[in-house]
Order: structure tokens, then C-alpha cells, then sequence
């Protein structure tokens, strides 16, 4: 069993710069609140701006912003701004456990970066309650 992610848990990027700077996961009051006193968060919590904040740089190579910076500095790889675009939900999901009928969000989730980074949790927001 994994354990339930609530808000303001962290999360970090394969691609960010530095890369183990990690960033809060924001869980919106209108989710179920937990044990943790904390929003519970589901897959759908994907969305930049509102549950993930930009990292600070990327280093993708796909990135729009890094091939620009990389190609005024004339091919040296040069990380730029990031703003992630994330095209799917989280996953795997935990299989039984829903938060607003979605799968909840569960330690060991990813999501995936357009750009080629991977966004992984690295601390839950809490300690007690696990899903499954």
C-alpha cells in the first residue's frame, strides 16, 4: 500500500534544474479533507498553475524555451524557464480508493512531462493514511 497524497505534498521533476529542488503539489478545499487535515488529491490534480507550479528551469531538450536558449547559445545545452505541459493524468492511480469518483493520488504516481520529464512525489503531505 502506497500512502495518500494530500496538499502540499512534494514533488520533484527528472528534468528540473536543479533536480532535487522539489516543488508543492497544491490540492484545491473543494476535496474530500483527510485524517491530515489536508484536501485529499486524485489523478486529475495535474494541472499547471492550479496543483503544480512551474519548476524553475528544465533542462528537456524538447522544451520549446531550452531549444531557444540552446540555440542562442550557439548549441551549448542551456536550461531555460519551465512551464511543463502535462497531457495526461497521473498515473497508475490507486485501483480502489476514489476521490471525487477519480482515482486517488498515491505515492508512488508519476505523470509525465510533454517535454520529457518525470514528475515523481517525494514526500506524501503525510504519514498515516494508506490506499490501495
Amino acid at each position: 500500500m502506497s500512502q495518500l497524497v494530500v496538499n502540499l505534498a512534494k514533488i520533484q521533476c527528472s528534468m528540473a534544474v536543479p533536480p532535487m529542488h522539489p516543488a508543492g503539489l497544491t490540492v484545491t478545499p473543494d476535496k474530500m479533507t483527510t485524517g491530515a487535515n489536508q484536501p485529499a488529491a486524485n489523478i486529475m490534480d495535474n494541472v499547471v498553475g492550479k496543483n503544480i507550479a512551474p519548476f524553475v528551469m528544465c533542462q528537456a531538450k524538447a522544451n520549446p524555451t531550452v531549444i531557444a536558449a540552446t540555440a542562442a547559445a550557439m548549441g551549448t545545452p542551456t536550461p531555460a524557464a519551465c512551464v511543463p505541459v502535462f497531457p495526461g493524468p497521473w498515473t497508475p492511480g490507486a485501483s480502489k480508493t476514489k476521490i471525487k469518483n477519480m482515482p486517488a493520488l498515491h505515492s508512488g504516481c508519476t505523470l509525465t512531462c510533454a517535454y520529457g520529464g518525470t514528475v515523481s512525489i517525494t514526500m506524501a503531505g503525510q504519514t498515516t493514511i494508506t490506499v490501495s
